[in-house]
This record gives C-alpha cells, structure tokens and sequence, in this order.
C-alpha cells in the first residue's frame, strides 16, 4: 500500500516538474523572440538612422500649412515638402577644402563626392503674404570628437562661408574658415526678413574632414556626425 501511494506522489511530482518544465521552455522561447524582435527594431533604425539621417532639411509643418514656407530640390517646384534628405557618405576620408569643385553650388539637389557631403536646396515662400523666417543649423550624435575636424560650407544665394571648431588652443577659428561654430552642437544661425510671396532661397551645405586640420587625427576614425536644418517662421518689429 505505501509503495502504491509513493509511486502516486512521484506521478505527480514528475508530471508536475514536466509541467514547469514545458512552462519554462515556452518562456524561454517567447524571450527568445522578443529578444530578436528588438535587436532586428535596433537595426532597423540604426540603418534607416545612418542611411537617411546624415543632413536633414525640415521646415515647421504649422508654419507650412499656415503660410506656405516649403522646400524643394528645384526652383521650379510642384510638389510642397517639409522635409528633405541627403544622401550619406560612407566611410568619408579627409580632405582638402580647396579640392571642392568651383560649381558645387551650380547642382540642385544631393551630389555628393567620394568625401564630402554636397546638397543644394531652396526655401520657398509659396504663400500669398510677406514672412521672415530663422534657420538653425545643428549637429547631432557627434561622437569621437569628430567635429573637432569637420567643415561646413553654407552658400545662401551665392554667398559662401564656412564654419568649423574653435581652435583646440581656444585661440580662434581656423585659418581656413570665415567663422567658428556657435555652439558646441550649432554650427550657424540665419535669418530672412521681410521674405515677399514666390520669393526663394538658394541654400548649398557642403561637409567634409579637413585633412589640414591638426585635429584631423587618427582619433575621430570611425566617429559619426549627423546635421539638421530647421526653419521656422518668426515675428519682427
């Protein structure tokens, strides 16, 4: 009799650790796959982060719709954008800013070279009353100290400066820039007043690793920066 009741409790208890056993192999599968879901989500994003991330182009959809501020890739436009993307540069390798080409600024939308970022642009008021706007135009996600070296070209409407760091030394902009960065993550800020209906902008950005910068060292390889330019309407007295 006690051996039949010892072999009904073992029953039991086998069935009942086969039982967690069954539980914990489901749960451990179910982990499995949220844990590929969410390393296949982070990849996602990092690639569509790196591959359309590198300049961005956005206008305040509020001040689109209400007063027609729009981007384009060409003068002539049809279509009303709030945002534009370039291309990216793998890899980029360091040059000379004075191997850009003379008409970098003469090609409408993304023409990159083989180590510069290049991407021309027009702001557009394609609304029926006269607007002043802002533009700001910011790095993100600098990493490595990249931006110790890097240079940003602006044309607007055929007038050229480029904006590098201060100096490691703190003793000024570069010899090769016309001014430094405004902040540690603002590279320049501009302003448009008193912008008529129809009328547009012309903008090129250019970006590159100035090879003649002395912090263009084997340091900042492998390090990343991201731009945005942002625009938005504002009130003047």
């Amino acid at each position: 009799m006690e051996e039949k009741v010892r072999d009904v409790l073992e029953l039991r208890r086998t069935a009942k650790e086969a039982k967690r056993y069954r539980v914990l192999m489901r749960s451990i599968a179910l982990l499995a796959v949220l844990l590929i879901v969410i390393i296949a989500i982070a990849y996602a994003i990092s690639y569509f982060y790196d591959r359309y991330g590198a300049f961005t182009i956005r206008v305040n959809k509020y001040d689109m719709v209400r007063q027609g501020l729009t981007l384009s890739e060409t003068p002539d436009y049809t279509i009303s954008n709030a945002r534009l993307q370039a291309d990216v540069v793998n890899d980029m390798t360091n040059i000379s800013g004075m191997d850009l080409p003379k008409n970098i600024d003469d090609i409408n939308g993304p023409h990159n070279g083989e180590s510069y970022i290049a991407y021309t642009f027009y702001l557009i008021n394609s609304g029926d009353d006269t607007v002043s706007y802002e533009g700001v135009l910011n790095m993100e996600n600098i990493t490595k100290n990249v931006d110790d070296a890097v240079r940003v070209a602006v044309w607007i409407n055929g007038e050229k400066k480029v904006y590098g760091k201060t100096k490691s030394d703190g003793s000024g902009k570069e010899k090769d820039c016309d001014e430094t960065f405004l902040s540690s993550n603002m590279v320049m800020k501009t302003r448009h007043e008193g912008m008529a209906s129809k009328q547009k902008d012309k903008f090129t950005v250019v970006i590159w690793l100035e090879g003649n910068d002395p912090d263009c060292t084997n340091e900042i390889i492998g390090g990343t920066l991201k731009l945005g330019m942002d625009f938005k309407l504002i009130e003047t007295t």
